[in-house]
């Protein structure tokens, strides 16, 4: 019983919506309800999850998700980096 619950709700929704219904433990909570007349359950949890199939890569709603934000590539920095913070491989490369 406990497999069929996960299995119909981690495959009727996308991986995004799967993982927020993981993390406030709704799965668990639904699986209390649903096996209450066969054996009282408390304190069920989800620890593992294990991905068997990948899902389907669609570059379309990819790009949606980056293009849709508005915000800049980054600022110039106000003030000049620090020697000690500077990358010393790409200093060598440029000395």
């Amino acid at each position: 019983k406990m497999m069929e619950i996960m299995t119909k709700e981690a495959g009727t929704v996308q991986l995004r919506e799967l993982v927020k219904k993981l993390i406030p433990e709704s799965i668990g909570k639904e699986i209390e309800k649903q096996t209450q007349g066969i054996f009282p359950l408390k304190d069920v949890y989800i620890r593992k999850v294990k991905l068997i199939k990948k899902p389907k890569f669609d570059i379309t709603k990819f790009m949606e998700l980056h293009n849709d934000t508005d915000a800049d590539g980054g600022v110039a920095m106000l003030r000049p980096e620090a020697e000690e913070a500077q990358n010393l491989i790409t200093a060598e490369v440029k000395a």
